[in-house]
């Protein structure tokens, strides 16, 4: 080779280099290409949690109430699973009492409903949560009532009595109506909660086929505008089989309009069997602390928060998130710890990721294709009702990433150690994105 060679064209001009490929784009959407529609995003405070937030001073609830529903302070949440009492008193705390606590004298004798206008502290939280602009009420029952049951209890399991099944539809009807009097309509019904697991406290079994045969008994009688649904499986791979029992039943199928999962015994891996909506309707992590952290390996931290949502909405398209729980005590992986005992509250990096996502990705917005040149970016982008874009990008790298070439009039929105959706600038259509946190750009 001869160094210093310059090729010479026969103009006796210097040839032209080959043009080189230009680099891929650090992030792609395609808005040609869209995937799921989206509900929400929401919390639970089933379990007589909201007796916690009760304890504390009217200052601080307000505060707390900002922080799960307010779009400007906090989360902007926008769904609110509440769950339906079994236990005939609420002693011990944690059991959330019955509209029915004693047998009215046998699945066809007339019902005895009692109703406190309370229902275990949720109704003003609903209220409340109204009065920010919440529309979805998702009503849960754990189990029947025991006498409905085979093992005469409402916890430990057991099996819904084949002749108590329309009174045990009539029954969650009827706390639907009793909400519609408070001036709260449940948009969403569950009959089962966990129906492939065991519990000590409120529980009742299901199989795949038993559930598809009660929903045929559940859906003819469910008020209009309140869409039946099943079955959040103690896992998402589990709840595959209760997906696909009632997809496989014409009946069944035609009566349930949203298919859940937890994600306790299976993370979501891919879509459920349906081509109707999924939300993925119960997790938190396992952990023995109390954690505020972001990103310090422990699995309950917030980054983890950040990773698993990303991953249901783009792996198994899921159209809504709700997590377990909003606000408890004591160790909780909860979003936000209630100390009733100290009057105060403490607030963790697991709610500033789910705020990441529940903030701006609105009711009724539609996931876009989108993708990242590097493997360390894990992206997500919406195009929320309004016209307005969202892209999130959570960089598990260890190193910053500059993307160039942003669109529109944007606005970048950072979740880290030491930021909890703090404003970052956008400047000449670029933004960088820090190692280890999650940017949320939204472009109008």
């Amino acid at each position: 080779m001869l160094r210093g060679f310059v090729a010479i064209t026969l103009l006796g001009l210097p040839a032209a280099h080959p043009a080189q490929p230009a680099a891929p784009p650090v992030v792609t959407v395609n808005e040609r290409v869209r995937h799921q529609e989206m509900d929400g995003f929401g919390v639970s405070q089933a379990f007589r949690r909201n007796e916690l937030l009760e304890a504390l001073p009217a200052a601080q609830q307000r505060e707390v109430l900002d922080l799960w529903f307010d779009r400007t302070k906090g989360a902007g949440l926008s769904i609110l699973r509440l769950g339906i009492g079994s236990s005939p008193t609420g002693s011990p705390y944690d059991h959330m009492v019955t509209i029915q606590p004693e047998n009215p004298g046998g699945p066809d004798a007339p019902p005895k409903y009692i109703w406190d206008g309370d229902d275990n502290s949720q109704v003003w939280v609903a209220k409340e949560a109204q009065r920010y602009g919440v529309k979805r009420f998702f009503a849960d029952a754990w189990s029947a009532p025991g006498y409905m049951k085979d093992n005469g209890d409402d916890k430990n399991g057991g099996t819904l009595l084949p002749e108590w099944r329309q009174a045990y539809a009539n029954y969650l009807v009827a706390y639907t109506k009793f909400y519609a009097k408070e001036g709260i309509k449940i948009t969403d019904l569950g009959f089962t909660n966990e129906p492939d697991w065991t519990a000590t406290y409120a529980s009742m079994r299901f199989t795949p086929q038993q559930a598809a045969e009660f929903v045929k008994v559940l859906g003819p009688v469910v008020p209009r505008g309140t869409n039946v649904v099943c079955c959040d499986s103690f896992g998402w791979n589990e709840s595959k089989a209760y997906t696909a029992a009632i997809e496989a039943d014409p009946q069944a199928r035609r009566h349930v309009k949203v298919h859940t999962g937890h994600t306790y015994a299976s993370p979501v891996d891919a879509p459920l069997p349906t081509s109707r909506k999924t939300w993925m309707s119960e997790w938190n992590p396992n952990g023995n602390t109390w954690n505020e952290n972001w990103d310090d390996g422990s699995g309950y931290d917030g980054f983890t928060i950040a990773q698993a949502v990303h991953d249901a909405l783009t792996l198994g398209n899921v159209s809504a998130y709700v997590y377990w729980l909003g606000g408890s005590r004591g160790a909780t992986r909860a979003l936000l710890q209630l100390d009733e005992v100290a009057k105060t509250y403490h607030v963790s990096k697991r709610l500033w990721a789910l705020a990441a996502y529940s903030r701006f990705i609105r009711p009724g917005a539609v996931r876009l294709e989108a993708s990242a040149a590097d493997p360390a970016l894990k992206v997500s982008a919406f195009r929320n009702p309004d016209g307005s874009r969202v892209v999130e990008v959570l960089n598990t790298g260890t190193a910053p990433v500059t993307w160039q070439g942003v669109r529109g009039r944007a606005t970048a929105y950072v979740t880290d150690n030491t930021n909890s959706l703090t404003p970052s600038a956008v400047t000449g259509r670029t933004v960088t994105l820090q190692p280890r946190a999650l940017t949320t750009i939204v472009t109008r």
